[in-house]
């Protein structure tokens, strides 16, 4: 999917979010560990109740990886299933991986080609021969870690490197980058008042920004600093959303929680 296609989508719904399908057996509804496959029935339904409120669905892949093959074999139906469907849709793999040369060709490989995720989430700290690789393939998106919402982001991603936060390093670093076009950025919700200064560095790329919600996020912060001419932004909620009732409604439940914020974006888009 192209950029101008996400862009046009999110015109089109008044939205800006992404729905974080991480699904825990342990917290799904205890009816559908019936089934043959609950974690395939669990995203189908939240996709099928949800997908008019959001823009894009964003897996992590190792709440799928942690089951095995089975959790494998229910991450590949739940992207064939939103690429089937409902193609306007933008997926994310939220892997977090970051390896050089012929790995980081691998795994874009895995994503872009064999599970044709729209794009993947990848760890920067071994630098531009980690990156670069995601980056050639066309009309696909690398989302780069930039500032993220943990606890332990202050460690190193605000520390100081010859007079300048790392963090800034990084997203100057990055536009350098072989088709840097097609990077965008992990930036936390919990770090708005960051926003400001990383739309000095990137004005335009779009930020994936992750803790809306049950991380204490706010919106309204967010988009204030972060909102660029072509809304830029993308904000993903998962807890808040897809564990909003673990009864027979579940699906409806996280509608009516995909709602409030899809309601709150278009009062701020107008």
């Amino acid at each position: 999917m192209t950029t101008q296609e996400l862009i046009t989508q999110i015109k089109k719904k008044k939205s800006f979010l992404c729905i974080g399908l991480d699904v825990d057996l342990n917290k799904i509804p205890p009816h559908l560990l019936k089934e043959e496959d609950p974690i395939f029935e669990f995203n189908k339904a939240i996709i099928d109740a949800t997908n008019h409120l959001c823009v894009a669905y964003k897996p992590n892949t190792a709440f799928y990886e942690a089951y095995g093959l089975k959790g494998w074999k229910s991450l590949e139906k739940t992207i064939n299933y939103l690429n089937e469907n409902y193609p306007e849709i933008y997926t994310i793999a939220d892997a977090k991986r970051g390896d050089i040369g012929n790995t980081s060709t691998m795994y874009a490989k895995a994503f872009f080609e064999d599970l044709a995720f729209d794009s993947v989430t990848v760890a920067p700290y071994m630098g531009k021969d980690s990156v670069e690789p995601f980056l050639a393939f066309d009309n696909k998106h690398t989302i780069m870690l930039a500032l993220t919402s943990n606890e332990g982001a202050f460690d190193f991603q605000t520390k100081e490197v010859d007079g300048k936060e790392l963090y800034k390093q990084v997203l100057e670093t990055s536009k350098n980058w072989k088709n840097a076009d097609n990077l965008m950025y992990v930036v936390g919700a919990t770090k708005a008042e960051y926003f400001k200064e990383i739309r000095k560095i990137v004005p335009n790329s779009f930020l994936l920004v992750p803790g809306v919600g049950a991380q204490g996020g706010n919106l309204q912060d967010v988009c204030k600093y972060g909102l660029s001419e072509n809304i830029g932004l993308l904000i993903n909620s998962s807890r808040g959303i897809i564990y909003a009732s673990t009864d027979v409604d579940y699906a409806k439940k996280a509608a009516l929680k995909a709602e409030e914020l899809q309601k709150e974006m278009a009062e701020i888009l107008g």
